[in-house]
């Protein structure tokens, strides 16, 4: 802080403040707090050149939190005044970093660049209660400040549901407030064309509009019949574009290919291997229609990322890449083809060309593409950066390359995921990632060395709107996630640290209701975790303030007077926990509801061959083992996902036991590439070496006890026992997710 002090010739005695005192997301790098208050009043005024917008935003901000209307002034006058200063001393500052200083009559932002200026805005803004008051006292204050990450971004799914410009506008503005730099906006996909294309009118005129959607989840297979759509004008995404750069940030198009093309095709389908008809989607999920690499469809989409690029200004331009089935390609003449052409050895490699040749292109108009992470499969193209969704592994592969990476891995950034107990929640694709998880992810694998990290440009947080169909929504599924996220990205979160940024999260409650913001009070739900005890289960609990935590175990409804939660809770035999969390005589937040089903393997030790993928992992092999059967609708932490992987699972019952059943749970989400396994074995054992078969069930068996599987035998002794459920592996042609791996969803595994 010495650069702090020597600008403002102070020597003021640092008091003991914690920094969590000051309600600041993200926290800056330095703080300091010091004796004294700033008055802000219609008195203070504005000192800052006219010429920058900076000023001006700064002026509305105020005035629109706090009803001050402070006046503009050019001259260095010696009234209560909020100053911004070119900082001439920080020549070699990062466009971002800024200086600040609450002192005296005076607040001052030093910068060296508007973006810096903008950084430091935000900063004040948050300091300021966003209330009517003629009089707002601040608390004199020193920062020094910069992010650690290039790319901070939020992105947002307009191609499943359709949202106005106005939202778009306050989603930009909700990503200003937290000091994110990139809004990566997802205008293309099967069931929706959102961009107009003036040299292909249908894109739009067809494309953007479908007879009915999905109702429930994607397993319940209902639609309506309503018809849905929209899309953004040429003029409006300028509009868009301008109000975002004016708050310094960029917004990446994504315009997906070779993959989820189906409103694309339903207006030309002549850019398809079969040639359709095809209709807008009404489904969710991957489909098979994909635009086929021929030299018209190059044409085609070479015309329409000339339109985008001139209407983006972004270095990036997202072209997806993502989930391109190659059923279409396996089976077209033009194809086969070209690959002998080209001497391309498979599909993958055939996706290859067609990603190459698109950045060619790209690149020839001075721009760079981006995609998720299956750009990777066949060869990445030269110059291409990447997008790690599916985990952190195609990150690390590209970083390795040398290749620029964002990473958005499904583990800790998917926004579409539960982010309190899935039974209190709105419908999910699912998942579970809470508050806490999203605070702990560091985008910096620990695999890549010094030099290899230098290749992460960052992380983003996606929200896919599938389950999301309305803006009060969206909003209840960022908020507060984003703001663990921005914290994250500017390098200044400590998972060891989490009660204080909680601490700091719960003082911007009172802006959203204030600012009429939908967002989830999941952070005063009463969460659980389910440990291993020699009697049964543990059930613990937590809560903003334990003792607050009242609960029944006989299925009534937790009231202020029922048993005061104080440590873990023994579940021996079947019963049904309901607990919550009570504050002020008041319960905070929905009751959570969680039913045991004992039996003898609940509690015990188990030991798994592969591990679960780290998106679905939650409660680790112990999941399967704690006496807690999942949701087949709500696939959260209930259940563990193994993408390619097979289930191999031996569980120690701690003594020889009489045994007589066995049952588990699998799932099907053919959307998702969830599919039953090919078969289950399962084994017993008296000393965890030498197995004999009980009973093995083929896939058929298990379609036709839909994923719930109860296998019955002669009484046996056993004190170990093993299940292996053998993933579904490649997906045929003609399913969800054709030539990728499966997804293998497993959970209870209880023992008789």
């Amino acid at each position: 802080m010495t650069k702090l002090f020597s600008v403002l010739s102070l020597f003021i005695v640092t008091i003991g403040f914690a920094q969590n005192a000051l309600p600041l997301i993200p926290m800056p790098k330095m703080v300091e707090i010091e004796k004294g208050t700033f008055v802000l009043n219609k008195q203070t005024v504005i000192q800052g050149d006219n010429n920058m917008p900076e000023v001006f935003y700064l002026q509305q901000s105020i005035k629109q939190r706090t009803g001050l209307d402070l006046k503009i002034v050019p001259d260095n006058i010696k009234a209560n005044k909020i100053k911004l200063i070119q900082d001439v001393d920080n020549k070699n500052s990062s466009k971002e970093s800024y200086r600040f200083g609450i002192v005296n009559k005076s607040i001052a932002i030093w910068a060296t660049h508007s973006e810096g200026f903008f950084n430091g805005i935000q900063t004040l803004l948050q300091l300021i209660p966003s209330e009517k008051n003629n009089d707002i006292k601040l608390p004199f204050v020193l920062i020094e400040d910069e992010p650690k990450f290039k790319w901070r971004g939020m992105h947002l799914d307009c191609a499943r549901h359709f949202f106005p410009v106005s939202f778009v506008k306050k989603y930009i503005d909700y990503l200003a407030m937290y000091k994110f730099n990139t809004f990566h906006w997802h205008l293309t996909d099967d069931q929706g064309w959102r961009i107009e294309i003036k040299k292909y009118p249908k894109l739009t005129e067809v494309g953007a509009w479908r007879n009915g959607s999905m109702t429930g989840h994607y397993n319940d297979q209902k639609f309506d019949t309503i018809r849905y759509g929209g899309f953004y004008t040429q003029d409006q995404i300028k509009e868009v574009v301008a109000y975002a750069s004016q708050r310094h940030i960029t917004v990446v198009p994504e315009i997906e290919m070779p993959g989820h093309a189906v409103a694309a095709l339903a207006a030309y389908p002549q850019y398809s291997c079969t040639g359709g008809p095809f209709e807008v989607a009404k489904q969710w999920g991957v489909l098979d229609d994909v635009f086929c690499p021929k030299e018209e469809t190059f044409s085609f989409l070479e015309d329409v990322l000339t339109e985008v690029m001139t209407l983006f200004p972004s270095e990036y331009i997202h072209i997806g890449g993502d989930e391109c089935p190659k059923t279409r390609w396996k089976n077209c003449p033009n194809c086969q083809v070209l690959m002998k052409e080209k001497g391309l050895k498979d599909e993958h490699e055939l996706q290859s060309y067609f990603v190459q040749r698109i950045e060619k292109f790209v690149n020839s108009k001075g721009r760079k593409i981006i995609g998720w992470d299956e750009i990777l499969e066949g060869g990445l193209a030269p110059n291409a950066a990447v997008m790690s969704w599916r985990g952190t592994e195609g990150g690390i592969t590209a970083a390795k390359e040398k290749h620029y990476v964002v990473m958005t891995p499904g583990s800790h950034v998917y926004f579409d995921h539960y982010q309190g107990e899935p039974k209190n929640e709105p419908l999910a694709i699912g998942g579970y990632t809470t508050l806490e998880k999203v605070y702990s992810f560091n985008p910096i694998p620990d695999e890549l060395t010094a030099e290899e990290a230098k290749f992460i440009l960052g992380a983003q947080a996606n929200v896919w709107t599938e389950y999301i169909p309305t803006s009060q929504q969206v909003e209840y599924m960022i908020m507060p996630r984003m703001a663990a996220l921005s914290e994250v990205l500017w390098g200044t979160s400590n998972p060891k640290n989490y009660k204080g940024f909680e601490k700091r999260i719960v003082k911007h409650f009172d802006f959203y209701d204030k600012q009429g913001i939908n967002y989830s009070k999941a952070i005063f739900e009463v969460t659980s975790a389910v440990h291993p005890n020699e009697k049964g289960v543990a059930f613990e609990l937590k809560s903003p303030n334990p003792t607050g935590i009242r609960y029944t175990t006989d299925g009534s409804e937790p009231i202020l007077s029922s048993a005061s939660y104080t440590k873990p809770i023994v579940v021996t035999e079947n019963t049904t926990v309901k607990a919550n969390y009570f504050e002020d005589d008041k319960a905070k937040s929905a009751t959570i509801e969680q039913a045991f089903f004992i039996n003898k393997s609940a509690g015990k030790r188990i030991e798994l061959v592969n591990p679960p993928h780290e998106n679905y992992s939650i409660g680790g092999p112990f999941t399967l083992v704690d006496g807690m059967v999942g949701n087949p609708s709500k696939y959260g932490r209930d259940w563990l996902g193994f993408w390619g992987k097979d289930l191999n699972a031996t569980i120690d019952l701690g003594n020889m036991e009489t045994i007589s059943k066995i049952k588990i749970n699998t799932l099907l989400g053919e959307g998702s590439w969830i599919y039953f396994p090919k078969e289950i074995q399962f084994l017993v054992s008296s000393d965890g070496k030498n197995f004999k078969s009980i009973q093995t069930i083929s896939q058929k068996e298990v379609v036709a006890k839909g994923g719930r599987i109860e296998v019955d035998f002669p009484k046996t002794g056993a004190q170990f026992v093993k299940v292996i459920a053998i993933n579904n592996g490649i997906i045929a042609d003609g399913f969800p997710g054709a030539g990728s791996q499966s997804w293998l969803f497993i959970d209870e595994i209880s023992v008789e």
